[in-house]
């Protein structure tokens, strides 16, 4: 289950999420080649991941930014893409340009620390963008709570797009990271449960003022928690292909 778009079009061109997009593109296929390389790619980690154990010892802060612009693969790099596609530009809209570029390296920060803290120890390299992501999911939540998001669900050979309201998708990609995050030893290798959870609640709090602003629950009862503009209306394409009956 993952979300492929939402119903909350933004009233401005989100400059700042298709640079943040860009750039991580642009570094990623600037190492990509590296993998092929154990030796390169680890030397490349070592000097650019977050790497706890480092920051322990006092070096490798600058990992703590510049891990979230690595990624460790190419289907890692499309999912965080996709998903600042989706809720970034709304997230812009409302905070502005430069507010909002603010607001993503803070929560991706927050989400390293986070990471950092439960296992100040690790030698496992940390990346990707999923922290600041989270962080603009957790931003979502609290402007948006009932935007629709559609979301594509595969089982085997079944699959159909759901709209639902983005308060349960996004309710409940924050509870299995909390689930995660819990089942998960921080020092062990795999998805970095602490940061998403650590930039979702980052996102929440640093959204707190702007949403006061535009009116805190009074914001959300004139549109019933919806966003405050018509929703994108989608529709699916009819198939050219033509329906096969059974045989006897």
């Amino acid at each position: 289950m993952f979300p492929i778009r939402d119903h909350n079009p933004s009233g401005r061109t989100p400059y700042v999420t298709y640079v943040l997009m860009a750039i991580n593109i642009v570094v990623f296929i600037f190492y990509v080649d590296m993998f092929d390389n154990p030796r390169a790619i680890n030397a490349f980690y070592w000097d650019y991941a977050l790497i706890p154990a480092k920051v322990s010892a006092g070096e490798g802060y600058l990992g703590l930014l510049t891990s979230m612009f690595l990624h460790g693969g190419w289907m890692h790099l499309a999912g965080n893409m996709l998903f600042l596609f989706i809720f970034g530009d709304n997230v812009e809209d409302e905070m502005g340009h430069g507010p909002f570029l603010l607001f993503y390296l803070a929560a991706g920060l927050a989400a390293a620390f986070l990471q950092y803290a439960t296992a100040p120890g690790s030698m496992i390299p940390v990346v990707g963008a999923s922290g600041a992501i989270a962080g603009v999911m957790g931003s979502y939540l609290l402007l948006f709570p009932k935007a629709k998001v559609d979301i594509l669900i595969i089982f085997i050979v079944f699959f159909r797009v759901f709209p639902i309201p983005a308060w349960i998708m996004l309710g409940l990609w924050f509870g299995l990271q909390l689930f995660g995050g819990f089942g998960t030893p921080g020092d062990q290798g795999g998805v970095a449960y602490w940061a998403h959870a650590g930039g979702f609640i980052a996102g929440l709090v640093l959204t707190f003022p702007l949403w006061q602003r535009l009116g805190g629950a009074q914001f959300w009862a004139r549109n019933e928690g919806h966003p405050p503009h018509p929703e994108a209306k989608y529709k699916l394409s009819r198939t050219s292909i033509p329906k096969a009956g059974r045989r006897r």
